[in-house]
């Protein structure tokens, strides 16, 4: 590990270009991971999380600086600091696949293979740089089961919703280790994705689609049940929840789910067999990793929502344009500066990793991809043929 994290620029994150392109974006930031991130973790409003996710070794787990122009609000002249700092790291046994920011705390929650137990990580104090490793939460630690989902929140105590199937969700308090809420369930569908829409209520997305809602203050109910069309059956589906929902009305949120195939449902809670809209994405081909498909909603930005996973693109719709009969998309903007960065380095085309909103600045996202390129770019206006 290095001897200094994050008061020097550091050898392990390089800035490869900062490019502007008139017409399409107002900022455009390409930076170089050693190694590639398949999350991308806010922590408070000045900088992220990313980690590896080899399985052949261990795997760095970086809090990373924004460059100051990028969380400023006020308009600011010339910034200088125009790369990342690495602030804190650390060192995991397990590959990331999950990770996830325990809400005004310092703790961290990661998740991985080869087994289903979740390791809990100590941002560090002010005098010292290092991502400490403080506890493991087993949760059966089988390896045969799915990677283990996680969700986080703050209640009286730092809580972690988690599970790789409907039947073994449940939620445990991180520093006691004592479970709070078990799915009474018999479906063992996988689970691709899980959220807290506020204290009390818990959303599963299932990778064949099917929605789950509970209530932790009902533990013997079992997880609600909402299919998708069977001809979409043989498809793989992830969750995108509305930034609204936190700390509001469970009873108007919005669900949007993607599918391998690139078609986008959205859901009201309220009435869940009946989908709001559906519209089939403008994607070249069905997502060669089912494990990268991620879709977002805007903080910001009403109806807008950010799908990825299919090749090394970013795609931006407006749901409130879709008609209500369904059919293709138009993007508003296509992100594929991964595909032209994969170029300039001579490889193969690299598949986009994940995505994340920045949490004011409207059109402003993050995006890594398998090349361990990062992005940072906000887009100047709409452009529906990008």
């Amino acid at each position: 590990m290095p001897s200094c994290w994050g008061c020097c620029r550091s050898p392990w994150l390089e800035v490869v270009s900062i490019t502007c392109w008139v017409c399409r974006y107002n900022d455009l930031h390409v930076f170089e991971l050693q190694e590639p991130t398949r999350v991308i973790e806010w922590i408070g409003e000045k900088s992220v999380c990313v980690a590896g996710y080899e399985n052949s070794r261990r795997n760095e787990i970086l809090q990373l600086l924004l460059p100051q122009k990028l969380y400023v609000k006020e308009k600011q002249g010339l910034c200088p600091e125009r790369d990342f700092k690495v602030e804190r790291g650390g060192f995991s046994d397990h590959p990331v696949y999950g990770l996830r920011h325990v809400p005004d705390t310092s703790l961290l929650v990661t998740s991985g293979p080869p087994d289903s137990s979740l390791q809990v990580w100590q941002l560090a104090a002010e005098d010292t740089d290092v991502i400490k490793s403080i506890s493991t939460i087993p949760t059966g630690n089988d390896s045969k089961k799915p990677w283990t989902k996680i969700a986080t929140t703050l209640t009286r105590t730092p809580c972690v919703l988690h599970g790789s199937r409907v039947n073994n969700v449940q939620i445990t308090e991180i520093e006691s280790k004592k479970n709070i809420y078990t799915a009474a369930s018999s479906s063992s569908e996988e689970v691709s994705g899980l959220e807290f829409l506020d204290c009390n209520t818990l959303l599963a997305c299932c990778v064949k689609g099917q929605l789950c809602l509970a209530d932790v203050r009902q533990p013997q109910s079992p997880l609600g049940d909402a299919s998708v069309p069977s001809a979409l059956s043989g498809e793989q589906w992830c969750m995108g929840v509305s930034p609204g929902l936190q700390g509001s009305d469970v009873n108007a949120p919005t669900i949007a789910r993607l599918s391998s195939g690139g078609q986008l449902t959205l859901t009201d809670l309220r009435n869940i067999p009946k989908p709001l809209k559906s519209a089939k994405c403008k994607v070249s081909a069905a997502s060669p990793s089912a494990e990268f498909l991620c879709v977002s909603w805007a903080p910001v930005l009403d109806g807008c929502l950010a799908i990825s996973g299919f090749n090394g693109t970013v795609h931006i719709y407006d749901t409130r344009s879709w008609p209500e009969s369904g059919g293709e998309a138009e993007p508003l903007f296509s992100h594929k500066g991964h595909i032209f960065s994969g170029m300039d380095n001579g490889s193969d085309f690299p598949l986009v990793t994940t995505h994340a909103w920045h949490p004011w600045k409207p059109k402003m996202l993050l995006s890594a991809a398998s090349d361990g390129s990062l992005h940072v770019w906000d887009w100047a206006k709409y452009h529906r043929n990008s």
